[in-house]
């Protein structure tokens, strides 16, 4: 039933649709060419349909679609996408048969002039994109926080044989996301970007700040819309059972269940009554019929250990820490009236914990082939068709529209030691020191939360007891250690401390929560909330208190943690968007997914501010569509230290940067660890080290390279001791990151001047190869390093699909294999299986302690030969912006397999402290000559190189 207030907001759009639409006869279809584009104004066929659209001309390859309900057009400026540039752009308009063409030199967009639907095609007329056919657009009148927007949706058609990538972070494993649900709303290991990539080489980029739907638009039913049947058959529902933890045979109560929705905070008073959550172990079983065959999808949340059986198979079985609960998605067919039996195991594992299973029917008919967007509110609909050769060239015009993503500092690509949590200064002196000791490389050590006092939250303050002089501590670091220093700062600030007062009087925080009275974990409790950071000055607050009790203490980068923003944990969405309502901007429902976004902001926009010339370095636990621009690294929040996690993090690190954010990165080891860890016996520990050992040869290999977790300590030499495999293995990755230093900065590079793709699913490069579609368990770091992490305890071997097209050199013997093929490769523990595309031509430097510890030289280039390659090495000062200025310089290798000549082209560009002199060592690798990767082994060649081009045969 409507309630009065939303009978009244459509009854309200009903009189204006009336007084717009009513003037006699309907009148034609008019459409008014604008500078940049079409405007046209249709005759709705009801007060929902589309009546103004707006096709506007960004560049050759971008269009900009806005349609409303009403006369006129949202006037709003946008959040993520960026003032263009506007470079003359040529286009044509004309009509033939109903339709309005739009062209320019690379697509044509058509639009019906009846209905209004709109379809791009290439330049030769080869359709990209349709709109589903006669409509597609739907506009529903919602209100929230006393305004009036609509549920907005846009359907559009997707043959059988596209992939869906992007849209930004998630944990479901799932790497193609045709057919399935995306829900963009941002949580502590979910972020949300609402950038879609095609594997027909187009992107959406969705102009919205509220919770949306993305493919699979339905939402999500109760259990309780399947046919149940108890666990003794009686139809109508499942049946739970709660027995005590620690006597299981002893039932605590035994019920009837048809709905299991225990998912929030707020849904905890579901439980029996005489269930304490920390005392018992509960099931649930009985079977499930469903009216449709087809592919079912079932949504588990769960904290604490689960497993969930269907049709007799285990098709889940997860642990999460009690206070920060995970998703699955299970995909499972189902023929219409068939009874499948189904069990669900829970063991809490904590006092309070969340549990919750829905599912969706089987897409049918149209809806087969077919994907949405849709929104909870906006003013209009709002997206940006982006049309490429290659997934390079789409992800190019996001970042055009969003802003590009500057170089990260040189230091930051290096290694990053962290822990949950450093809890002494001395503490951090120790581990810098010991690291250096050990001659392990490193770069930066973190400081995460609670450093300030226990009662002071939000004061960016340090606890003098246990901190006694930070600046010294910093200073020591950066001047005896070589490292740089990153701090945890939380947009949280505790009631009644000289921030939170100042704050307050001047508007510039949320206050549901402080007026709730709600505390936080913290020893006794306390009372907090956040600041608005949609609100400018309150922003520059932020960034004055950040700057005035850190940065002036020479803190090098920021951890903006907790930035969905998570002010209440585990609250339900409608609590959520209470406690951050209202915003600077408006409604909190209007802007829940934008928070990360100007947080960031304001954060970048402070530094370079205060400091003109050092460059930004943001991490952030979520982002949105733009956060590139702001300097922002995400990570994927409080994942768990578990197998399956590990291997989640594979697809989600893939999807989010092919969202057209380059910088992302998981805690090696997983964040939260459970019991049997904290004082294993032998056989956990072994499977410990065998987790972070197998997860930091991954992480070598992402954007960043990072270890965070809780105890047990995650420092190598606390994982092992020196002699152990797990540690000579940790330690053989570090170095090769580092000798990889001369590529990894390199694609820095060329992310920020080429708008590249660093961390790259295998569809980028070999989009042709339908076998790589779904792979979501290897990758390429670059453009020429396959990477397949072992994922399983125990395994040492593992199944590898090498893309067609092109062969494939294994890293380490240097041995030759053809693409298109899946081969069975031998995974010791301290291995994991890498390699190298034929053609590649990939520059390694020197061993280093750090980053800038000397100069990359001599550069030893391994040639790849077989095919024709090429490299661009770059460089610049490392950490300022006067590569914004022209300060850098690339110089270009290619290979040309017919002469099988090297060619170190001639220098372009220049920038202060360049060495003109340099030596490039030369190995080659071939078919008929496999050679073992040794960077200590004498090189066919060695090369002066002043600047000039010089060529090298292949003898």
């Amino acid at each position: 039933m409507l309630s009065s207030q939303r009978l009244y907001h459509v009854s309200l759009l009903s009189i204006v649709f009336l007084s717009q639409a009513w003037a006699g006869p309907a009148p034609k279809t008019k459409v008014e060419k604008q500078a940049d584009g079409i405007l046209i104004h249709l005759t709705p066929a009801n007060e929902q349909a589309t009546r103004t659209i707006r096709l506007q001309v960004v560049s050759d390859k971008i269009v900009h679609v806005q349609a409303s309900p009403l006369d006129t057009l949202s006037p709003g400026k946008s959040l993520m996408v960026v003032e263009q540039g506007r470079q003359p752009v040529k286009w044509q308009y004309k009509e033939k048969k109903g339709q309005g063409i739009l062209s320019t030199n690379a697509l044509t967009a058509t639009i019906s002039l009846t209905t209004g639907e709109v379809q791009f095609a290439d330049a030769k007329g080869r359709p990209i994109l349709q709109e589903r056919k006669n409509g597609g657009k739907t506009f529903t009148p919602t209100v929230a926080d006393g305004q009036q927007f609509y549920q907005v949706q846009q359907v559009f058609e997707s043959p059988a044989d596209e992939g869906l990538y992007g849209l930004g972070q998630h944990q479901n494993g799932t790497m193609n996301y045709k057919g399935q649900q995306v829900e963009l709303a941002q949580n502590n290991t979910d972020v949300a970007v609402p950038f879609l990539l095609s594997s027909k080489n187009y992107g959406i980029l969705w102009d919205n700040y509220s919770i949306t739907k993305v493919g699979d638009t339905r939402d999500y039913e109760p259990l309780s819309t399947l046919k149940l049947y108890s666990k003794d058959g009686t139809p109508g529902w499942l049946t739970a059972t709660y027995v005590n933890r620690n006597k299981p045979s002893q039932v605590v109560v035994q019920r009837p269940e048809s709905v299991l929705n225990y998912e929030y905070l707020e849904d905890q008073k579901n439980f029996p009554t005489e269930v304490k959550l920390g005392d018992v172990l509960a099931s649930w079983e009985g079977s499930i019929e469903s009216g449709t065959t087809g592919l079912h999808h079932f949504l588990l949340k769960n904290a604490g250990y689960v497993k969930l059986y269907i049709g007799g198979k285990l098709v889940v079985d997860k642990w999460r820490q009690a206070w920060n609960p995970g998703t699955s998605v299970v995909a499972f067919e189902m023929v219409k009236g068939q009874k499948y039996p189904i069990k669900l195991e829970w063991n809490p594992d904590g006092g309070e914990s969340y549990l919750g299973l829905r599912w969706l029917s089987p897409l049918t008919g149209q809806s087969q082939n077919e994907y949405g967007f849709r929104s909870e509110a906006g003013h209009d609909l709002n997206y940006y068709f982006v049309q490429g050769n290659t997934p390079d060239e789409v992800i190019s015009g996001y970042r055009q529209l969003t802003g590009p993503a500057p170089i990260m500092p040189k230091w930051a690509l290096g290694f990053w030691q962290s822990r949950e949590r450093y809890k002494t200064q001395q503490e951090m002196l120790d581990v810098g020191a010991e690291f250096r000791k050990r001659q392990i490389p490193i770069d930066n050590i973190v400081l995460d939360w609670s450093y300030w006092k226990p009662a002071e939250w939000g004061s960016q303050e340090f606890d003098p007891t246990r901190f006694p002089n930070p600046d010294a501590l910093i200073k020591t670091l950066h001047e005896r250690d070589n490292l740089h220093f990153m701090i945890s700062v939380w947009a949280k600030i505790y009631e009644g401390i000289p921030v939170y007062n100042d704050f307050k009087a001047k508007g510039y925080l949320y206050p549901r929560n402080i007026a709730n009275r709600t505390k936080d974990w913290i020893a006794p409790g306390y009372t907090s909330t956040f600041y608005d950071a949609f609100n400018p000055q309150a922003r520059q607050a932020f960034w004055n208190l950040m700057n005035t009790k850190l940065f002036t203490k020479g803190v090098d980068a920021w951890w903006m943690d907790a930035s969905e923003p998570d002010i209440y944990s585990n609250t339900n969405v409608q609590t959520r968007k209470e406690l951050m309502n209202p915003t600077f901007l408006g409604s909190s429902t209007q802007y829940f997914n934008a928070f990360p976004l100007q947080n960031a902001k304001g954060i970048y926009e402070g530094q370079r501010q205060t400091a003109p010339n050092q460059r930004v370095f943001l991490l952030t636990r979520s982002g949105y569509a733009g956060s590139q621009r702001y300097a922002a690294a995400i990570w994927s929040g409080d994942i768990a230290s578990r197998w399956e996690d590990f291997k989640n993090q594979i697809p989600a690190g893939l999807n989010f940067s092919m969202s057209g954010i380059p910088y992302w990165t998981s805690d090696i080891g997983g964040f939260a660890v459970e019991r049997r860890y904290e004082k294993p016996n032998a056989t956990d520990l072994e499977e410990w080290r065998e987790l972070n050992t197998r997860w930091y040869q991954y992480g070598a290999f992402c954007p960043l390279f990072r270890v965070h977790g809780q105890f047990p300590f995650r420092e190598i030499y606390n994982i092992a001791p020196a002699g152990h495999p797990a540690y000579q293995s940790m330690l053989y990755y570090n170095k090769l990151r580092y000798r990889l230093m001369p590529y990894i900065y390199s694609l820095a590079g060329q992310t920020h001047h080429q708008n590249s793709t660093i961390m790259r699913g295998l569809v980028m490069d070999f989009g042709a190869d339908a076998a790589v579609r779904n792979v979501a368990d290897e990758f390429l770091f670059g453009p020429n390093l396959l990477v397949a992490p072992i994922t399983e305890y125990k395994a040492r071997s593992r199944q590898v699909y090498l893309p067609a097209t092109t062969g494939w050199f294994d890293f380490y013997s240097g041995r030759y294999q053809a693409g298109g093929q899946t081969l069975t490769v031998e995974a010791p523990l301290e291995q994991m299986p890498l390699y190298v595309k034929e053609g590649s031509i990939i520059p390694f430097g020197p061993e280093i302690q750090y980053a800038a510890e000397k100069l990359p030289d001599p550069i030893t280039l391994y040639v790849y030969t077989g095919k024709d390659g090429e490299f661009s090495l770059y460089e610049d000062e490392n950490v300022n912006y006067n590569y914004e200025k022209g300060a850098s310089a690339t110089i270009p290798f290619t290979y040309n397999e017919k002469s099988r000549t090297l060619t170190i082209g001639a220098r372009k560009g220049s920038f202060p402290g360049m060495a003109a002199q340099r030596k490039f060592n030369v190995v080659w690798v071939s078919k008929d000559r496999p050679t073992t990767f040794n960077l200590e082994a004498a090189p066919a060649k060695t090369v002066a190189y002043d600047g000039n081009a010089v060529s090298v045969k292949m003898e």
